[in-house]
């Protein structure tokens, strides 16, 4: 199958396997022999073997897997069998230990125990930048993160000497601006759950404190204890703007430990609303009266209108045909200065609309004779299916969905668990996908043919928003702290290629941030899949207990 994919049109996968063996030419020309230490105590230990005095023959090298990914865009996983071996069987290995402990005042207070606040505050100031935002990501002590605030910004103060809010000055134009001082120890220290959260909401989740952004639409639920603003970003990085749903200053979320089932259906009932208002309008459909959240049952009538309109019109009519969503969780800073992961670690969703084509240019200002097709994730999804239906006369997904159901592990360990998916409902399904590009990668899917938020329904769309809670709160167990999730969606009104709708949850783990190989597109994993899949499932029924819903065997 000349197809670069796992699946096989049969239902199952496939992928290679190497068992090197192999011969070394030695063409160096000196010895450079050295001691290096100590063995065992007292015995000279040197390095003469990493200068052989013949050619080296290698006769076993480690066994790899070479695993196509399920989407040949998404490049090749690559397992070392010597390193999956070692996790098989053993879920609780694989995990990320909790941070330790820190405070640099009880630190401070074990060097001299009479120093007073004011010592201590000195002592702070004089660190270097790279310490000071070391302890901003890393202290677990409201006392430093209390005055590492203090040290990237001006507070304004009641009359009790408490934080009130930020002082403000003008900028050049005139922008009003807050005055921070030491803006990477801002970020960082903001983003630090253990910061009392009156400082957070200070300093980064008060309405405004982060610019001028319109809040265009709100969710509030359980009282008044799930509460989300949307946010217009009109200036954005993705054309035509874009909308953040972030958890308001009243229902603070720094863990998805935290979040609740209201907290998740409201966070996307944000997305849907936006979604489908948006191509309401596009397609000349009645409106919604008045500024409020529409109902649920009011958004699956408005979905059905909407589905029946564009398949009665031009596809072509329909100028913003795709969905865009995403949610970076989590935010580090390296004392390098390098920034991690996301923006903002509190609880936040994005989503736009993706116009079908887009003007297309020559050398500045001269057009060209025709638009080009405008960028979605999901395309590259569609074009595979097509290509794969060509090539082997099969639909992509129901082989797919075959091969997840009918797996069986590469290191044939029949007495281990063998099964991909972590957990399934009658819409939906967690899955761990055969060829991970995280080491943690996650997929969910609906089991049903579901290309986009328009095909699915009520049912569907509750199974979709309650999987990424389960999914991310199971990460989260495991010690993930830095999480990218993405929707990839069939375009609006295109012909059908037998797409499904597909959310991939990417952790970046501490010792695999990326480096060549996955410029590359080369995924290197140091377990099985059917291992991790165990190891999610080892917490799925803390996790439904958490959010209320009753484990099944």
């Amino acid at each position: 199958m000349p197809l670069r994919t796992c699946v096989h049109p049969s239902g199952r996968f496939v992928y290679g396997l190497h068992q090197p063996g192999y011969q070394v030419t030695n063409l160096r020309e000196q010895d450079q022999l050295s001691e290096l230490g100590t063995l065992d105590g007292n015995k000279p230990h040197g390095n003469a073997r990493n200068f052989p005095q013949t050619d080296v023959e290698v006769e076993q090298a480690d066994w790899i897997y070479e695993i196509p990914n399920p989407f040949p865009f998404r490049g090749t996983t690559f397992i070392s069998k010597s390193w999956a071996a070692a996790k098989a069987g053993h879920p609780a290995k694989i995990c990320i230990p909790a941070p330790p402990a820190t405070s640099m005042h009880q630190s401070l207070k074990h060097l001299s125990a009479d120093q007073s606040p004011a010592e201590i505050k000195k002592a702070f100031q004089a660190l270097p930048e790279a310490v000071l935002v070391t302890l901003a990501a890393t202290s677990t002590d409201p006392r430093d993160l209390i005055l590492l605030a203090e040290l990237s910004c001006q507070f304004s103060y009641d009359e009790n000497g408490r934080p009130m809010g930020l002082q403000y000055q003008r900028a050049n134009g005139g922008k009003i601006k807050p005055i921070i001082t030491n803006e990477q120890i801002f970020e960082t220290v903001v983003n630090n759950i253990h910061l009392p959260d009156n400082y957070k909401e200070i300093m980064v989740l008060r309405p405004g404190v982060q610019g001028d952004s319109e809040i265009v639409g709100d969710y509030c639920q359980d009282a008044g204890q799930s509460h989300i603003f949307e946010y217009l970003r009109r200036n954005s990085y993705i054309p035509w703007g874009h909308y953040a749903a972030n958890m308001a200053n009243d229902a603070i979320r720094y863990q998805t430990r935290d979040l609740t089932c209201n907290d998740i259906h409201g966070l996307r009932h944000l997305y849907y609303q936006r979604t489908f208002i948006r191509l309401a309008a596009l397609l000349k459909l009645p409106l919604p009266a008045g500024r409020k959240q529409i109902s649920v049952a009011e958004l699956e009538q408005l979905r059905l209108e909407i589905a029946a309109a564009i398949s009665n019109s031009d596809p072509q009519q329909l100028t913003f045909n795709a969905t865009l969503w995403g949610w970076n969780f989590g935010f580090d800073y390296a004392a390098s200065g390098y920034r991690l992961h996301a923006s903002h670690q509190q609880i936040h969703q994005q989503f736009a609309m993706l116009p079908a084509t887009v003007p297309a240019w020559h050398d500045g200002e001269q057009a060209a004779a025709e638009a080009i097709p405008a960028y979605g994730c999901g395309d590259l999804i569609a074009d595979f299916c097509l290509d794969y239906k060509k090539e082997t006369g099969k639909d992509f997904f129901p082989a797919y969905l075959a091969a997840i159901r009918n797996n069986r592990r590469m290191d044939n360990q029949q007495n281990l668990e063998a099964d991909l998916i972590v957990y399934e409902d009658e819409q939906a399904m967690i899955v761990v996908p055969k060829a991970q590009t995280s080491q943690w990668e996650l997929h969910i899917m609906p089991t049903k043919p579901v290309g986009n938020i328009i095909e699915a329904d009520t049912a569907t769309r509750a199974s979709i928003d309650t999987a990424l809670l389960i999914a991310q709160q199971i990460l989260a167990e495991m010690g993930a702290r830095l999480v990218t999730s993405i929707e990839y969606a069939k375009r609006l009104g295109q012909p059908d290629s037998g797409q499904h709708l597909i959310y991939a949850l990417l952790p970046k783990l501490p010792y695999s941030m990326g480096a060549f190989s996955e410029a590359q597109l080369r995924w290197i994993n140091g377990h099985f899949p059917e291992d991790f899949a165990a190891a999610c499932r080892r917490h799925l029924p803390q996790v439904l207990r958490r959010i209320g819903i009753i484990f099944k065997q």
